[in-house]
């Protein structure tokens, strides 16, 4: 006769428990238990609390390998699903053996878990894990299969919001609370009469009082500050928008500004040529979206900026908007602003800049460039490694319930009503821009250190973007060499992991569609090569999604500052405009409130937040790499503090890469 002790632990997210059967087999390298139900007196499988049971065999399993779990309605029939976080196993011999679940179960739903230390597909020996191994990959490829939104994007998972599988989805709570936070927005908005309103606004301060209380110090911050030119320019650095800036070596030939235009915005006695010598000039150049038409809107066709936007940084370490040209090819009825025209023209010319950037910020920059990138990386990741490979164990965490939040994206964002459908550019053509977008993306613009040096910003100070992110990204880096490290002890070992390789090679084909030319890897030689993918991936879901996602209140709920719709096309001559205008092509009250609403949604705080650097999920038994994500959080609780004691020195503080603000992955 032997002993084996049960912990099973039921997890903590709301409606974890259940009533049902539980029912357990052992199996292992010398043969396999009863199924056994697991049943003490009282309440089993409370929502996060742990059971102890015993399992008892004839003789001892052997190597312990296998668990498998199965659910039994409790009558007939019954409608909840049980989330099992972890099983712990401890052998007559008294090893105690971590099996990792992390799943919701459903009725008569079985999984089987394999428990130990993490296993690379080389490693696996015994015929019955061989066996389990394939028949996981081949179950999971079933499920989860690729869909095409557009020829030219990245592949997504394809589920809608009704059939997510259980274990990627939300829970429910997760879901009421995103809910009441969108109908207890739009309850005040119905109140006040805004929501669904085609009135114009009568003045820019009554835009200041679209929420009573859902305000930040900092959207109280732009709502004063938003007209100023070096807060523009700070925007374009600190915003959350800090990707298309760079450093000007020469002026672009379709952008003829003379240092007549410019001469009185710089330095007394410099020149245009001088500044651009010194590193001084930047430029925003919004080119992908040239030719691309507007939706319509009451009758006409509306017009997007794909505009030029030249900046200088003058000796007070300001960044400032010089010039701006509003299309992409000169002529009489396309001038360059500047900003000794008439306060409203200069402001238009500003507002068509950042309508441009919003959208291009929104669709490509966070949407496509951290949501849609993750899903086809967690797909791929799914598809290509079991759960018992330290690839898988180590990044799951970071992809939690991405491919539901984006399930929900799909629906609210590109649905009819949605922020893109109703942009200036209309879906058809936000669509197209990502088309483009994603053809010029490339692995160093990913990379953070390769695309600040690329786009020459290594030295232009007050830069809290990056010098947050390049120590975030060193730290990620640093830790992720580590873990892989101790996984992979050489390049070989790299080279002959066919799940893997698997895994990349997907990801180079559905993600990144084949382009050689972005630099991307297709397969890995190295573990170097690894280490720098997984740093990416990791930067990408957590720090990086921060920076575009988590201002958006801040910056874009004041809409003069930011808006995804502008009413009327850009400005063809100069001097014919007023307050007026501007009004006249802001979004209506109806439309400006939506927008608000919407950003305000996705830029909150959860519940059940996780910081970067925490793993409440145990999916590692081995203690070395416990003691690894110690050792990170310890680095990243240091960055905290660093980045707290600097942002009380600043008037306009920077938070969006403060690891104390930073999730580990996508989750809104």
């Amino acid at each position: 006769m032997a002993e084996y002790k049960l912990d099973v632990t039921t997890g903590d997210k709301a409606y974890s428990g259940t009533s049902d059967h539980i029912y357990i087999t052992l199996f292992g390298t010398e043969g396999q238990s009863e199924r056994v139900e697991l049943d003490n007196w009282g309440v089993d499988f409370v929502t996060g609390t742990t059971g102890n049971y015993t399992v008892k065999t004839s003789a001892p399993l052997g190597k312990l390998l296998l668990v498998k779990v199965e659910k039994d309605p409790y009558f007939f029939f019954s409608d909840n699903e049980w989330y099992c976080s972890k099983i712990v196993v401890t052998t007559p011999e008294g090893e105690a053996i971590l099996f990792p679940c992390h799943e919701w179960l459903a009725d008569n739903e079985v999984v089987e878990l394999r428990g130990g230390r993490a296993m690379k597909v080389f490693e696996d020996d015994h015929p019955l894990l061989i066996e389990h191994r394939k028949k996981e990959l081949a179950s999971k490829k079933s499920l989860f299969q690729w869909a095409i939104m557009k020829e030219g994007l990245p592949y997504y998972a394809n589920f809608d919001v009704s059939n997510v599988p259980a274990e990627v989805r939300m829970p429910v709570s997760r879901v009421a609370q995103s809910k009441m936070l969108a109908l207890g927005g739009a309850f005040e908005l119905k109140l006040k009469g805004m929501l669904g309103s085609v009135e114009n606004w009568e003045n820019i301060d009554d835009m200041k009082q679209i929420f009573w209380n859902r305000k930040t110090k900092l959207s109280e911050y732009v709502s004063q500050h938003w007209k100023e030119d070096d807060f523009f320019g700070f925007q374009f650095l600190n915003g959350i928008s800090p990707n298309m800036i760079k450093r000007c070596s020469t002026l672009p030939a379709n952008f003829p500004v003379t240092e007549e235009m410019v001469k009185a915005f710089l330095e007394e006695g410099s020149t245009l040529d001088n500044e651009i010598q010194k590193g001084n000039i930047f430029l925003y150049d919004q080119k992908k979206m040239n030719g691309i038409p507007g939706r319509m809107y009451n009758g006409a066709r509306l017009q997007a900026s794909a505009g030029l936007c030249l900046f200088y940084l003058n000796p007070e370490k300001k960044l400032k908007p010089i010039a701006i040209q509003l299309q992409q090819q000169p002529s009489e009825q396309n001038p360059i602003f500047l900003p000794s025209d008439s306060e409203t023209d200069w402001l238009l010319a500003k507002m068509f800049i950042k309508n441009a950037d919003m959208m291009d910020h929104q669709a490509n920059h966070h949407f496509k460039d951290t949501h849609f990138l993750s899903e086809v990386w967690v797909t791929s990741l799914i598809r290509n490694f079991p759960v018992i490979h330290p690839i898988y164990k180590f990044l799951i965490p970071h992809f939690r319930w991405i491919l539901h939040i984006n399930a929900v994206a799909r629906q609210i964002l590109f649905g009819p009503g949605g922020p893109f459908p109703v942009s200036t550019l209309g879906l058809d053509s936000i669509l197209e821009t990502m088309v483009r977008s994603h053809a010029e993306l490339t692995y160093s613009k990913l990379c953070l250190p390769e695309n600040i040096a690329a786009r020459g910003l290594e030295s232009i100070p007050n830069f809290y973007y990056r010098d947050d992110g390049l120590q975030l990204w060193d730290m990620i880096n640093s830790f992720v060499k580590a873990v892989v490290g101790h996984f992979y002890r050489s390049d070989s070992e790299v080279v002959k992991d066919s799940e893997l390789q698997g895994w990349i090679y997907e990801i180079f084909t559905r993600c990144f569609l084949g382009n050689k030319s972005s630099g991307f890897p297709e397969s890995f030689q190295t573990v170097e090569e690894v280490v720098k993918f997984i740093t990416m991936v990791i930067f990408t879901v957590s720090g990086q999604h921060s920076a575009v996602n988590s201002g958006q209140f801040d910056y874009q709920s004041f809409i003069p500052n930011s808006s995804m719709l502008l009413r009327k096309p850009p400005p063809t001559v100069k001097g014919q405009s007023s307050m007026k205008t501007i009004l006249e092509t802001l979004p209506n009250v109806g439309e400006s409130v939506k927008i608000a609403s919407i950003v305000y949604v996705l830029s909150q705080k959860y519940y059940d937040f996780v910081n970067l650097g925490s793993y409440p999920e145990e999916r590692f038994q081995e203690p070395e790499i416990q003691q690894m994500a110690k050792e990170f959080q310890a680095q990243l609780s240091k960055l905290t503090d660093i980045i707290n004691a600097r942002n009380a020195q600043l008037t306009v503080p920077y938070m969006y890469m403060n690891p104390g603000r930073v999730e580990n992955g996508v989750t809104q």
